[in-house]
């Protein structure tokens, strides 16, 4: 729970009672490998803040090819937004690729915070800007860099993923084959 209030610290201030009302609204849930937070054609219903485990977005392509869109570790939240806040079905799966557990919001218990904490819409906006350009980050050099080039900018900025995650998960992310990343790592060894 103190990795949550942590974290949400960054980007606001809270008094004791807004931060209990925080912790008194959290459930924390166990997902298993292989299981789905949220899944492409429902609307999302919850907010999670992973505390163990990583969860992969993913979507199927034109092609009924599975495409690894992005990756969350720990100590940050994990839902499709912008879905969830819209009301609207989402496009693409969260699905948990580790064992997980994480605290978990439900959407009635996450307006309820909006309508009791004054700033939290701000304190999330930062948040969900912060996410936003982590993605971003993590996807724009994909797109001009070779295969080995943005394997190894992967683990650079993902070293606690690399072991952790199937490769064809990451071949996926990456936009490779998984023979080709099987060669990649073979060569940089």
């Amino acid at each position: 729970m103190e990795e949550l209030i942590e974290y949400i610290l960054q980007f606001g201030n809270l008094n004791k009672q807004q931060i209990d009302l925080i912790k008194q609204k959290a459930t924390e849930t166990y997902l298993r490998k292989g299981e789905y937070f949220s899944e492409a054609g429902k609307i999302p219903r919850q907010v999670g803040f992973v505390l163990e485990g990583i969860f992969r977005f993913c979507y199927y392509n034109n092609k009924g090819e599975e495409i690894t869109d992005y990756l969350i570790d720990e100590k940050h939240f994990v839902t499709d937004y912008l879905n969830f806040d819209a009301n609207m079905a989402a496009s693409e799966y969260v699905q948990a690729v580790t064992d997980c557990k994480l605290l978990v919001f439900s959407k009635q218990d996450w307006i309820e915070i909006d309508n009791t904490i004054i700033g939290w819409d701000k304190i999330v906006t930062k948040i969900v800007q912060k996410c936003l350009m982590q993605k971003i980050e993590s996807r724009s050099p994909l797109v001009s860099e070779d295969a080995t080039t943005r394997y190894l900018s992967f683990i650079q900025k993902f070293p606690a993923l690399a072991n952790r995650v199937p490769l064809s998960y990451i071949a996926s992310y990456l936009g490779i084959t998984q023979q080709s990343l099987s060669r990649i790592r073979k060569n940089i060894r």
